[in-house]
């Protein structure tokens, strides 16, 4: 699948950089652009860097104040669209905003561009949004709940990643987070991977392309990610239960959403030597997926990688009444001093949580 990538804010320009410099396929990415209110926070990147709002707060960033970041970003909208010139080419089967939803420019910015770029371009503009933990402070739960309500308006589907999910205990702040962002380039290179990649002059035997993940996204507004890997054998048929397990595994306790286990529909890729991918164990795999997830609307497919490994990767659209997505929503609504609801995904329609535009 081939995108583009845009990373908005300190915390997206990292993920952006880390996403293009896990490029399986080697050309899924098109081109990488990171975007912020900050000089400092652009000048380490690796990738194109643009910054934006200078005449407002002159490159020393937006302080967290998401009403600004969208502010700017409305202002010089036109200027970021003029620096993807060449990046977004007709090649392209999506473009992917990337933002962490709690701070400033990246939560405020990213809901605006994403209007933008689906005024523009003729492709799905898909969102990478990174919630805060629970232990990030109000300004961050209320930057994201705001931010997400919007964001999931104006960009075709929202993929969450929650901070908690994948940082490991005993990591500090700085060390969660750059492992974080090496677990989310793994995974979703490895979906960006799915029709592009080729082991050696092996394809996959049965192709995953981008109209499967298109496909699986257009079911709702919210989506997540789980991933998880074993050692494989040599023996394609002793797979088969492993196959089986490793999706559980990548559903069940390796999802960039934790408890995502309700879902319009699903994508399942499984990833290995072709030698060792069991079809047995895929279609078993799949109707497992089918009945846990409780819909009809489960695609699959295989991807060629040369590994010892076998790894399940599973991409969930339409997850927007996840436990978790309901807990995050609750967190906002009380640092926005709104009461709590029963239903989360009201609050991405109620007026008690403010749009940002």
């Amino acid at each position: 699948m081939k995108v583009a990538l845009i990373g908005v804010g300190q915390a997206g320009g990292k993920l952006a950089e880390a996403l293009a410099s896990h490029d399986l396929a080697r050309d899924a990415v098109t081109g990488a652009l990171a975007v912020n209110t900050a000089r400092a926070d652009l000048q380490p990147l690796r990738i194109d860097t643009h910054l934006v709002g200078e005449a407002q707060v002159n490159g020393h960033g937006v302080g967290g104040d998401n009403e600004l970041g969208a502010e700017v970003m409305t202002d010089d909208a036109t200027e970021v669209l003029d620096a993807l010139d060449g990046r977004v080419t007709s090649r392209c089967d999506a473009i992917f905003l990337v933002a962490a939803l709690g701070g400033g420019t990246g939560s405020g910015g990213a809901p605006v561009l994403a209007r933008e770029l689906a005024r523009v371009y003729d492709v799905p503009v898909y969102a990478l949004g990174v919630l805060p933990g629970r232990d990030e402070g109000a300004l961050y739960q209320r930057n994201a709940g705001r931010s997400l309500k919007t964001l999931a308006r104006e960009a075709d589907a929202t993929l969450l990643v929650d901070n908690d999910a994948w940082r490991e205990s005993g990591e500090s702040v700085d060390e969660g987070f750059e492992a974080i962002n090496d677990r989310i380039a793994q995974r979703v290179g490895l979906l960006l991977a799915a029709g592009e990649y080729e082991a050696g002059d092996v394809t996959a035997e049965s192709v995953v392309d981008s109209s499967e993940v298109i496909n699986t996204l257009r079911t709702g507004r919210l989506a997540a990610i789980g991933y998880a890997s074993a050692a494989g054998s040599d023996e394609t048929a002793e797979n088969l239960n492993a196959i089986t397990a490793v999706t559980r595994n990548a559903l069940l306790t390796g999802t960039s959403l934790p408890d995502a286990t309700d879902a319009a529909s699903a994508l399942l890729i499984i990833a290995g030597k072709p030698e060792q991918i069991s079809r047995k164990g895929v279609e078993a795999a799949r109707s497992w997926l089918s009945e846990e997830l409780g819909t009809m609307e489960v695609r699959g497919g295989d991807l060629p990688v040369d590994s010892d490994r076998l790894a399940a990767l599973v991409l969930l659209g339409g997850v927007e009444r996840s436990p978790r997505v309901q807990e995050f929503f609750e967190r906002a609504a009380a640092a926005s001093e709104t009461p709590e609801r029963d239903d989360p995904t009201e609050s991405m329609t109620s007026e008690k949580l403010d749009d940002l535009f």
